[in-house]
């Protein structure tokens, strides 16, 4: 018998009065000063609200509701005195539980997006004034992925490289480039300074440009070659580890869930709290540890 799934909010979206809504907190003032909060505002100004605010409804209080998730983008619309508001009316008065779910856009995500508003006929000149960014780096973002080979591009995906990484990935062939996204997802490291590592342990048949420097600022000729040498030798174990590296956090993912069963029986806790208090706790930290949860950005 399969059990019915609990919904987070009603099914419809309903329009409400600002009016009916409390926020449980005030935006501070220098907030409205961010880079963010003036391109929340460009965009509701140009195209509206696109993401609903959540709200539940107060108890005891007929007509009025909680504002959950969507501080901001309510203060942006009372200083340009919307009357009504697009909700979801949620189940439950937790917020933390929206928030928590919320994705973060990567470098990657960003092009494809601007990418497909292109194609939909929408000119980079708007894209920015709704964002309220300068225009050229709306083409920046448009060419980021250019001289970037697909198969990195797919490993690099809801990973978090930033833009100068791509810069550094163009400096060599698709291989290495290959080579490079699997280093960085197997380090979960993405940064400008690693990739610029990276390219000087890249042997210089490798690189589109062979006359290209690949110096580093602090390392010498020598420095280098033995870099070059121990990445290649670091290359070879991150590829051993990773072939069972899923099979052991699998491993784990089961007995972490198997001692969760454990700490849930009354019995077994009051017995652990009498007598290993110490053990106890350490077990309580294991299970509630968030390190092998999926990573929400994939």
């Amino acid at each position: 018998m399969t059990s019915k799934v609990q919904l987070a909010c009603e099914t419809v979206v309903r329009e409400l009065s600002l009016s009916e809504i409390l926020p449980m907190r005030k935006i501070p003032k220098n907030a409205k000063g961010t880079v963010k909060y003036r391109q929340i505002v460009a965009s509701i100004k140009q195209i509206g609200l696109i993401e609903p605010l959540v709200v539940h409804r107060q108890k005891g209080s007929e007509g009025q509701f909680i504002l959950l998730d969507g501080n901001v983008r309510y203060e942006v619309m009372m200083e340009l005195k919307f009357e009504k508001v697009k909700c979801l009316i949620a189940l439950d008065d937790e917020a933390f539980t929206y928030n928590h779910k919320v994705n973060r856009l990567t470098a990657i995500q960003e092009h494809f997006m601007i990418m497909k508003a292109v194609k939909s006929g929408v000119s980079e000149s708007q894209i920015a004034d709704v964002l309220d960014i300068d225009v050229a780096l709306i083409r920046k973002k448009r060419d980021l992925l250019v001289g970037i080979c697909p198969e990195a591009i797919e490993l690099l995906k809801g990973k978090k490289p930033t833009s100068a990484t791509f810069v550094q990935m163009r400096k060599v062939i698709p291989m290495r480039q290959i080579e490079m996204a699997e280093l960085m997802c197997a380090t979960s490291n993405f940064t400008d300074s690693y990739s610029k590592c990276l390219i000087a342990a890249t042997p210089t048949e490798q690189l589109v440009d062979k006359e290209c420097s690949r110096e580093v600022d602090g390392l010498s000729l020598i420095d280098m070659a033995r870099m070059e040498r121990e990445m290649d030798s670091l290359a070879k174990d991150f590829k051993q580890i990773d072939e069972v590296h899923g099979k052991n956090v699998l491993n784990l993912v089961i007995a972490v869930g198997y001692l969760k069963s454990l700490l849930d029986n009354a019995r077994i806790v009051r017995y652990l709290a009498g007598n290993y208090p110490e053990i106890l706790n350490e077990l309580q930290k294991v299970s509630e540890s968030r390190m092998l949860e999926v990573d929400t950005d994939q």
